[in-house]
């Protein structure tokens, strides 16, 4: 059986753990997708989100964020009653609000992958072996200061940083951990 970190645990972490998570994301849909599910974790465990993540999909168009920014006041009613995902106003809204702000950021940049991989210059930081990991650093501030001033929501820093781990722009595995060489 392979070392894994010690966060996986269940059968459902532990295949996002050895298949998805820290691995690099480039695809604009799926950073989309992250930042939307991150944001809706706040709060709760993020095995609630993963058990949730399909549910999420077919409710928010599969993360298209050129659906989800056309989103009316009636569609939100709908996702408020939608027993299948977290049915938080604020977070929510701030999907809406999100989508917005991420085509603003691919106008401007290209692509969110553009805008969003220059804060680690393109390749993913590496944790030192040893080293805890963090709730936030000093890159996820600026992510988050700069994600806020672009109209993001639920974006701070630990939202950030988690974020990060999670599309692979930090490579969090711990230095014992089979993935921590392979991603």
């Amino acid at each position: 059986m392979p070392t894994r970190c010690s966060w996986a645990t269940t059968p459902l972490s532990i295949s996002y753990h050895d298949e998805e998570w820290g691995v690099p994301v480039h695809d604009d849909t799926r950073l989309f997708e992250f930042l939307i599910l991150e944001g809706a974790q706040a709060g709760l465990s993020w095995e609630t989100i993963l058990r949730k993540r399909d549910n999420y999909r077919a409710v928010f168009d599969g993360f298209n964020p050129n659906k989800v920014a056309k989103y009316d006041q009636r569609k939100i009613a709908a996702l408020l009653n939608d027993v299948r995902i977290i049915r938080n106003q604020l977070k929510i809204n701030s999907a809406v609000t999100n989508a917005i702000a991420f085509l603003q950021v691919k106008r401007e940049f290209g692509s969110f992958d553009e805008y969003v991989w220059r804060f680690v210059d393109g390749k993913p930081l590496r944790r030192k072996p040893g080293q805890p990991i963090a709730a936030r650093t000093e890159v996820s501030d600026a992510l988050s200061k700069d994600l806020i001033k672009r109209g993001f929501k639920f974006v701070g820093s630990t939202i950030c940083y988690s974020f990060m781990q999670a599309v692979g722009m930090v490579n969090d595995h711990d230095s014992k951990c089979f993935r921590y060489r392979e991603v």
